[in-house]
């Protein structure tokens, strides 16, 4: 056996080998076995931690030490010499002259490379075999040589002549008889002396085709050990050092230490610690030596040099014997050296292969020929005994592990081999990308002898009852090979490189010679539960041997047996059996698919295998067979058995309502409603959608979808199909999305339901996988898929489609101690339910059945052939059978049943004669198995007939591919629970059970989501079979218990014992973050009363089980269902159901299913939840009131009722109210509930971290562990990386391996807990998305009536040519200007006095009283139609390219150009910029040489074209870069057009990125505080600059100057929407008329307007603003001659001397309008064209804050401080004075004009311009410009007079012309204080008025901001 490599502490003397001179090893290794044999613990003390810890702080020691005479080394083991210290340097001798010296071939010139000479003949004389050589050089390729076979070792790797003998295959030289002088031939170019043991390394033989390959290894020592010692590779042990043995002084003293280390003592506690500490024990390469085989010749050797470098470098050596000849330098006593140091060695290069070739299966490939090898082969098959189940009751499993496994003969069928071992080991080597950042492309994966090591420590832990776990083991690699790399990793950065690159052979600290030995120490102190058989030539002599100890009994106490052979060198062969009885078979059947389990179950049913279990429990009864039993007691008792239901307790009971009926308080109901947690999610959803939308890449375009269809994919149950159904039918989402209700709902739900898209003939693959991953589905636009889920994982693998931003987690319930979604309800999951387990809860609710699994295990032994789960089966109907027995009189059956199923049976029979009504509770008993199920129902329904109780309780068989059975009694106490009166009803949901008494037997391998009510008062898991063994199926089974606990009210008194009580804030299921449901409400007083307790109601959530395995499986591809998440809110009993009209009673439940949308008009939602939806309860009226509402415990409705004590009294009694006061009671098999109560060492329960489904697999074993601290999202993230899915998988396909553009941009993922409400919350989310859609195609437009209509009296006013498309210009000049203002938005403005002065004040209607002044504008919300503008949020294909995201286009590629033009009434020169984008500079004109813009482009007059809009667009804007309707391409239909965007400085940026195909007009700075003004004033003067550049550019070529088009539009940027009135005239003259109003493009009514005749004479031309009140009146006349707003055409040519005011804010556009009409120019409005306007909350006028310049000062200013005194310490405003002004008169011009409030028949008159003075004032416009057109003033008597900044033209005779009431008062606007003294003086207006020192005043300015300045004086 091989013994540890400790040279410092032997002495290097002459002995004999094998002596040791220290008892060192001898003592550690006693005392070890001692400590091992008197512990009570099964872990086996690692005993070379001790002498690996202490060896590490002796390395410098060891290194001293081993340097005395050791030189000349050497060694013939496979490891070559490399001595441990520096090897004398081997000189080659020169090459003769001229010889070939090139690596591979001979000195000759001849080729001898296998690869070049394989398919040549070479001559091979007689005892000559063809052997590999390696040549360090050529590391790839083997050289080819013969050699006497003689000078070879035989087959046990003796018997080698010293020496050396061989032929030159290339030039056929012949007798070589030294290796020196053959190596030199060949060109081996060794650095050491050569030696053939290290060079010669394969055999090489001929395969099939006759080609020459590489053979086995030549054994140069065999698995005998000889008395030479060896060394082996040494590598780093895995373990992690304690931190005083880990520091560099310990590990690189440089002193020589002397003599020995004090031995270490072993006792019980050091071995316990180690053995609680698995890492510990699985990481360290322990040895417990299990006494078979003693060491003889141990001996400690020196270290290697390179050691130094890894302090854990120590090995195990295998002691071989001396060599057969003598060497200089060499002892008995001397150690051989150890070849794992050098990294250049042959040696590890013959390792690394050999464990490179042991990973791959190498049949028959043992060795060059069967002569060689003439033992046992691995080929060979071994015979399974006949009788081997018979003996052993069990199936041996039998894991493959390394190396070659034997075939098998015989009997096959006793025994089950399975590849998931040899596929653990194979993860294991295979390091992970995830620790590459640890420098692992650097290290070496576990040793396949450390895996073995490490596998033998695990299994020796295991309790006799526990089994053992793929998982576990991957983990126990995982941390091994992690701390060993850590270690490693220190050790690097501590230490010096080594002298050489690390080989790329594995370093093992366990060689395979000693493997068996520690092997067999490990197991040595388990109680032989796991033996060792170690073999010496193939596995099949180890499993010829372990069958044999099966047969002859001796392995009766062995649960595992460990098979390992080392004789291919390095490599080892190995497997592992499991012969334990309850290990074996649940092992063996949790290999089975679920299909080969139903076809054995099926097998053994129909060819009456079970009739043996069936005799045997006839046996069972002391007086015969149960069923004897039951014959005899039926006919005692037939006819003495009460039959109805309620018979007993209706007669008794005196609670009775109006109409006689018996009242249940606990049965009623509850409105139907969604939670705040519903709409919370629902809400995150489409936040969700919203953001896809939003996003840049276009994915979903929200805005192009007017409407939501959908499509709900739903797992293949006809109950959840109707669950389905009837939550859909209760949501409203069908009202909300304006779908009918009868027969439309009908048709779409029936054709979402899952098994009419399902196909039976295929079941592998879903249809829904199919459907969602079609490339019709995956590339339409407008079809968004949601997966609901309540297990997310079998989503989240390396190929799945999801974004993890596109997953949505069911939110936490309390964030900080505070509740965010306060409820009446708390959640009872999977956390609860464990939690309930842990000491201090006086009731458990997750339970286990001992008698049942005791009896089940006695049964497996009697019946080795029966699959576990028919045993399961019988047994439990067995105990049910008797417990119904028991309880119905035959007392002697309780001992054949268990206390659990008695309790169960009791109550269940008892429960209705406790309520008056007959409510009783429901058992789940869920049999996966169908045929067995059905069993089980006929069974039991059996017992039930014979014992008359068929009116008790129902039976009821449930699978998913039939609907609900219940017998006509119990139908009728359904109905009249529920009072429902349809004669045709029947039950279609779980959930209309709601207290009935029955058991349910729910069958089918896969749950679909099937809800269960409220009354559900046991789970029966016992029957649930062992490939649950995966976390979604665990949580699915256990999630049919998912509860929702109310906290509302109080219970009575006596139920407090009862109630489950429990942490306030315990986590919910694991597998969320967010839930942290709670079972009782946090307030004290409410802990100490237990709360209600109820299933979860209607809006249920879908769970959808994500796994995928195809068939008829939840939707998108998720396989198998899981249990979504049923709500369990049927109707009645629980204080919360929806409440429901009798008459919808017979609408079927909904339940959930996944959504998914496919509409041609809007992306719909394809919701999967992939497993079940879940469905809302319909809750039953309460009976004790004809009103059906909730009676409270202490009041009745009946005069006849009982009091209320009475009323409490009887509801206690009731099974529901107990079943309302906690969750189900879930009973588990005991392997199941380990695996759930049991948690790692973060506290995360042991089944999250099984592979997360059935469709996806583990990515490799070296992946961490999950724990509880993570998030749900963090959750994902690690199933992302460390999942693949399977074949069977819907996202198989999807090779991408997570990268971002790989997710699908529409496809979304909804998780959490079962029954929680997910099914609720996404039809919540349809509903809110359906408004949305509407929402988003819909505006607010103001819609507001003209004002003043009735002002307008004579017939010469009104254009009555009704039918003219265009204005007549002749009679259009005789109309006059009405100088009204009808614009709504103008209701508070002053009016204009026209040249009627009978105008009274009653006649102007006062439009709002003071109080409304601030109400908001009238709006009506509008449908945009497809000819609308639109802002940045719109996207759609048609407009990508105008917009400038289009993928051709260049995005923000566009240039600034400058364009000056001097005004002389700024006294400047103007210099705009424009910024004109790539695409659209055919606009305009630039210079040839210097690309210098010159002018923009004009049109002709005359043009006709119908392709373009002739009239370039300007519209303003400011605030509104996102929301401003510029986006004219869909208006302008298609058209071309020229719009130009008109911003200020600041804004520039912003908007060019919102808008980056627009063309900007860049205002000049100094109008970045100004307002609307300004900006109209640029853009008509740029625009008559820009025309007189066109009129001089195309005069040049030929074209007059007024051919020139000289019409601009100014637009809003709020104009939405525009109309044309079509009018329909009796005749020509005739007031009868119809007319109707239609959505047109932009584009027909400028082509319209632009092609009218005499255009050009217009100077203003624009439209009415739409009105929905607007009146005949309005539309009846075509053209007016008024006032325009909002959308003008300016005609620049004739408006040249006529310009905007660039100082003002508001009513610029009046007067400007009042200029030009004064200036004699026309203006006409069409008022069959009308504007819609959107209402834009942000930006424009809003933009502009009035705020004190004192930044500290919070107080609001109001309009009465915007002026002030001069030179008063008044605070200054941050705000233009123009504001303040406007500002100031709109709202306190009473001030100045007293005389003129409400005193409209003596208006102001002003003079020059228009200012608003408020709605109380009126006003008369005079133009002082001579030639003007002025109102007729002689009749008027002014009230005041206002003078705005007057000019030149303003003179004291002008003034003269007009007449002032006495008292009347003037107010003079001027700049500043000096041009207000001269305007008195020029004006002499103190010969008529009066001023006072105190009636001066200005703006609240500062003076750097030039404050205006008022005069104010009365008339005299």
């Amino acid at each position: 056996m091989g013994c540890l490599k400790q040279p410092a502490f032997c002495k290097m003397g002459n002995s004999y080998a094998g002596q040791l001179k220290t008892t060192r090893f001898e003592e550690v290794l006693h005392n070890s076995i001692e400590a091992s044999l008197r512990s009570n613990s099964l872990a086996p003390r690692p005993v070379f931690s001790q002498l690996y810890l202490e060896a590490e702080q002796q390395l410098s020691a060891l290194e001293g030490g081993s340097r005395m005479d050791n030189e000349d080394e050497e060694e013939e083991g496979e490891g070559g010499p490399e001595p441990n210290c520096a090897p004398n340097p081997y000189q080659m001798l020169p090459p003769p002259e001229g010889c070939c010296t090139t690596d591979g071939f001979c000195q000759a010139g001849k080729d001898l490379r296998l690869v070049s000479i394989s398919d040549e003949p070479i001559d091979v004389p007689a005892g000559f075999l063809l052997v590999g050589a390696k040549a360090p050089s050529l590391p790839d390729h083997l050289l080819v040589c013969a050699v006497d076979k003689r000078f070879l070792p035989d087959d046990n790797g003796l018997n080698a002549l010293l020496g050396f003998s061989g032929n030159c295959v290339g030039c056929g030289k012949k007798g070589f008889c030294y290796f020196t002088e053959f190596s030199n031939h060949i060109n081996l170019k060794l650095s050491t002396q050569p030696k053939k043991q290290k060079h010669l390394k394969y055999y090489l033989v001929r395969n099939a085709q006759g080609a020459l390959t590489k053979g086995p290894l030549i054994c140069w020592r065999g698995s005998e050990f000889r008395s030479r010692q060896t060394s082996t590779s040494v590598g780093p042990c895995s373990l992690f050092l304690p931190p005083e043995s880990a520091g560099p002084q310990a590990a690189f003293s440089s002193e020589p230490i002397s003599g020995t280390i004090p031995g270490i003592p072993v006792g019980p506690q050091q071995a316990g610690c180690a053995a609680s500490h698995p890492s510990l024990a699985a990481a360290v390469a322990p040895a417990v030596f299990n006494g078979k085989d003693s060491p003889k010749h141990q001996q400690l050797v020196k270290t290697n040099p390179v050691a130094v470098a890894r302090p854990l470098a120590l090995g195990i050596l295998s002691n071989s014997g001396p060599p057969k000849k003598r060497h200089k330098g060499w002892s008995p006593d001397s150690p051989s050296a150890a070849d794992g140091g050098c990294p250049q060695g042959g040696g590890n290069r013959a390792k690394c292969e050999s464990a490179g070739m042991s990973r791959m299966p190498q049949v028959g490939l043992v060795g060059p020929a069967s002569a060689t090898f003439p033992v046992v082969a691995s080929g060979e098959p071994v015979s399974v005994p006949d009788n081997l189940l018979k003996i052993c009751e069990a199936k041996p499993v039998i894991f493959k592990g390394h190396g070659n496994f034997p075939y098998l003969c015989g009997n096959l069928n006793d025994v089950v081999v399975s590849p998931l071992l040899y596929t653990c080991y194979q993860n294991a080597q295979s390091v992970s990308r995830a620790y590459e950042q640890y420098g692992a492309s650097a290290m070496q994966p576990i040793s396949e002898e450390m895996q073995l090591l490490l596998t033998v420590y695990y299994l020796v832990q295991l309790a006799a009852d526990q089994v053992p776990l793929m998982e576990d083991l991957e983990q126990i690699f995982l941390r091994s090979w992690r701390e060993s790399h850590l270690t490693e990793i220190r050790q690097y950065q501590q230490a010096q490189p080594p002298p050489f690159p690390p080989a790329p052979g594995a370093l093992a600290p366990v060689t395979s010679a000693q493997l068996p030995w520690l092997a067999g120490l490990a197991a040595s102190s388990c109680n032989d539960s796991v033996h060792i058989i170690e073999c010496t030539y193939s596995l099949a002599e180890g499993l010829s041997e372990m069958f044999r100890l099966l047969i002859e009994g001796k392995l009766a106490k062995t649960s595992y047996v460990v098979i390992i052979c080392a004789c291919r060198g390095t490599a080892i062969d190995s497997c592992i059996a499991v012969t334990g009885k309850y290990q074996a078979r649940i092992l063996s059947e949790s290999l089975l698919t679920p299909a080969e389990y139903q076809k054995e179950v099926n097998y053994e049913l129909v060819t009456g295998k079970v009739d043996s279990l069936g005799a045997f429990f006839s046996t069972l009864c002391p007086e015969g067979n149960i069923d004897i039993w039951l014959d005899k007691f039926h006919k005692e008792n037939q006819g003495r058995i009460s039959s109805p239901l309620t018979a007993s307790s209706v007669t008794k009971s005196s609670m009775l309502d109006v109409g006689g009926a018996p009242v249940c308080t606990s049965y009623n109901l509850e409105p139907h409603h969604i939670r705040p947690f519903q709409l919370a999610v629902a809400q995150k959803l489409l936040s969700h959608v919203c953001s896809i939308a939003d996003s840049s890449t276009q994915n979903l375009d929200l805005g192009s979808f007017e409407k939501v269809d959908f499509l709900i994919c739903i797992p293949p149950s006809e109950v959840t199909y109707q669950q389905t159904l009837f939550h859909i039918w209760h949501s409203g989402v069908l009202l909300e999305l304006g779908l009918e209700k009868e027969h439309m709902t009908r048709q779409r739900v029936e054709h979402s339901a899952v098994h009419n898209l399902y196909s039976q003939s295929d079941p592998p693959v879903g249809l829904v996988d199919r459907l969602l991953n079609c490339r019709e589905v995956k590339e339409a636009s407008n079809i968004v898929t949601l997966h609901v889920t309540s297990f997310p994982y079998a989503l989240q693998t390396q190929h799945t489609l999801i974004s993890p931003y596109n997953e949505i987690h069911w939110p936490a319930s309390y964030s900080n101690g505070v509740d965010l979604y306060p409820e009446n309800k708390k959640y009872f999951g999977l956390s609860e339910f464990i939690e309930s387990t842990l000491s201090g809860h006086s009731l458990p609710l997750l339970r286990y059945d001992s008698s049942f699994e005791a009896m089940v295990a006695a049964l497996g032994k009697r019946f080795p052939r029966l699959h576990s789960a028919v045993i399961r089966t019988f047994v439990l109907v067995q105990h049910y059978a008797a417990a119904m027995m028991a309880v119905h009189g035959l007392s002697q059956m309780k001992n054949h049943t268990s206390v659990e199923t008695l309790e169960i049976t009791q109550n269940l029979i008892n429960s209705p004669k406790q309520c008056p009504c007959g409510h009783g509770l429901m058992v789940l008993l869920r049999v996966p198995c169908s045929p067995l199920a059905a069993v089980a129902y006929e069974r039991l329904a059996h017992v039930r007939a014979r014992l008359a109780l068929e009116e008790r309780f129902e039976i009821i068989l449930g699978s998913a591919s039939s609907g609900i059975t219940v017998g006509k009694h119990f139908v009728r106490q359904l109905k009249l629970w529920q009072k429902i009166e349809d004669a045709e009803w029947r039950p279609r949901t779980y959930l209309e059970l709601e207290g009935l008494p029955c058991i349910l037997i729910l069958s089918g391998m896969d749950l679909h989501g099937e809800s269960l009510p409220r009354s559900l008062r046991y789970c029966d898991l016992r029957l649930i079979n062992s490939s649950c063994l995966v976390r979604t199926a665990v949580e699915q089974e256990l999630g049919l218990a998912a509860y929702f606990v109310s906290n509302d009210a109080p219970l009575e008194k006596g139920a407090r014992n009862e109630a489950l009580e429990s942490d306030a804030d315990k986590l919910s299921s694991t597998d969320n973050e967010d839930e942290e449901p709670v079972t009782e409400a946090g307030a004290p007083s409410e802990k100490r009363s237990p709360v209600k307790r109820e299933r979860c109601r209607s809006h249920g959530s879908a769970s959808s089980s994500c796994s995928s395995k195809a068939s008829s499986s939840a939707p998108c591809g998720e396989s198998s269902a899981q249990p979504g998440e049923q709500t369990r809110s049927p109707l009645p009993c629980g204080p919360s159901e929806e409440s429901r009209a009798p008459g919808e009673r017979q609408r079927p439940q909904a339940s959930q299913g996944p959504p998914s949308a496919v509409s041609r008009h809007s992306p719909g939602p394809v919701l999967q939840p992939d497993s079940s939806l879940k469905t809302s309860q319909r809750g039953a009226p309460v009976l004790g009131t004809s009103s059906s509402q909730l009676p409270s415990p202490g009041s009745s409705s009946s005069s006849t009722a009982p009091t209320a004590s009475t009323l409490v009294l009887q509801t206690s009694q009731c099974s529901l109210t107990k079943a309302l006061r906690q969750p189900p009671i879930v009973f588990l098999p005991k392997l199941v509930y380990d695996m759930v109560t049991s948690t790692d060492s973060s506290g995360l329960p042991k089944a999250a971290s099984l592979l997360p489904s059935h469709s996806v697999t583990w990515a490799s074993s070296f992946r961490p562990l999950l724990s509880k601290t993570m998030t749900s999202t963090e959750q994902s993230l690690y199933y992302r990386q460390w999942t693949a899915p399977r074949p069977s998988h819907m996202d198989y396909g999807n090779r991408a391996e997570g990268r971002m553009d790989s997710f699908h941009p529409r496809r979304l993922l909804l998780s959490g807990p079962p029954q929680i409400g997910k099914t609720g919350a996404y039809l919540q989310f349809l509903s809110i998305l359906s408004r949305m859609l509407v929402r988003l195609t819909e505006v607010d437009v103001y819609d507001e009536e003209e004002i003043n209509i009735n002002l307008r009296e004579e017939s010469d006013w009104h254009y009555l040519q009704l039918s003219d498309p265009w204005p007549d210009l002749e009679l259009f000049q005789k109309l006059p200007f009405d100088y009204i203002i009808h614009d709504p938005k103008y209701e508070d403005a002053s009016s204009i006095c026209s040249h009627h002065p009978s105008m009274r004040s009653e006649d102007r209607g006062m439009s709002r009283k003071p109080e409304d002044l601030y109400v908001r504008r009238q709006t009506a919300r509008m449908r945009l139609s497809k000819y609308a503008a639109y802002n940045t949020y719109h996207h759609c294909e048609r407009c990508h390219q105008y917009m400038g995201f289009h993928p051709r286009c260049q995005l923000y590629e566009s240039t600034l150009h400058a364009f000056a033009f001097s005004y002389s009434m700024l006294g400047e020169e103007i210099q705009l910029h424009f910024i004109i984008p790539k695409s659209k500079e055919h606009h305009f004109v630039f210079s040839q040489p210097g690309g210098q813009l010159e002018s923009m482009r004009l049109p002709l007059v005359t043009d006709k074209s119908q392709e373009y809009i002739k009239s370039p667009t300007f519209t303003p804007t400011t605030g509104r870069h996102e929301h401003g309707l510029f986006n004219l391409y869909h208006a302008m239909d298609g058209a071309s057009h020229l719009h130009v965007l008109v911003v200020k400085e600041y804004e520039m940026a912003i908007y060019k990125k919102y808008w980056p195909n627009h063309i900007m007009l860049v205002l000049p700075s100094i109008f970045n505080s100004a307002g609307v003004g300004a900006a109209h004033f640029l853009i008509k003067e740029l625009s008559y600059h820009n025309l007189e550049l066109e009129r001089n550019r195309q005069e040049e070529l030929g074209i007059k100057p007024q051919d020139i088009w000289p019409f601009i539009v100014i637009s809003d940027d709020s104009c939405v929407m525009w109309n044309v009135v079509d009018i329909d005239c009796g005749g020509e003259r005739s007031r009868e008329f119809s007319w109707s109003e239609r959505n047109v493009s932009l584009k027909h009514i400028m082509q319209h307007i632009e092609s009218a005749p005499n255009i050009t004479h217009y100077a203003l031309i624009g439209m009415r603003k739409w009105s929905s009140k607007a009146g005949s009146r309005q539309v009846r006349e075509p053209f007016s001659r008024c006032h325009v707003h909002d959308f003008i055409i300016l005609n620049v040519d004739l408006t040249q001397n006529v310009q905007y005011n660039q100082n003002r804010f508001t009513c610029d556009d009046v007067d400007f309008n009042l200029r030009v009409h004064s200036a004699g120019l026309l203006l006409c409005r069409f008022n069959r064209f009308s504007v819609m306007k959107k209402q834009v909350a942000v930006g424009g006028h809003r933009s502009f804050h009035i705020t004190s310049k004192v930044s500290n000062n919070p107080v609001a200013v109001v309009p009465a401080q915007y002026i002030c005194a001069p030179d008063s310490k008044h605070t200054f405003l941050a705000a233009p004075a123009q504001l303040l002004l406007e500002e100031f008169l709109q709202h306190h011009s009473h001030r100045f004009f007293p005389l003129s409030l409400r005193n409209h028949g003596h208006p102001v008159l002003s003079v020059d311009c228009y200012l608003n003075l408020g709605s109380q004032i009126s006003v008369c416009y005079v133009s002082s410009r001579p030639h003007s057109l002025n109102v007729s003033c002689s009749d008027f008597a002014f009230s005041g007079l206002l003078l705005y900044l007057c000019d030149s033209f303003v003179g004291a005779s002008f003034l003269k012309n007009f007449h002032f009431l006495k008292g009347a008062t003037l107010c003079v606007i001027c700049q500043d204080r000096n041009s207000l003294r001269q305007t008195v003086v020029r004006l002499e207006l103190e010969d008529e008025w009066q001023f006072r020192l105190r009636d001066e005043f200005q703006t609240a300015n500062a003076k750097e901001d030039r404050p205006l300045f008022f005069l104010t004086g009365r008339h005299i």
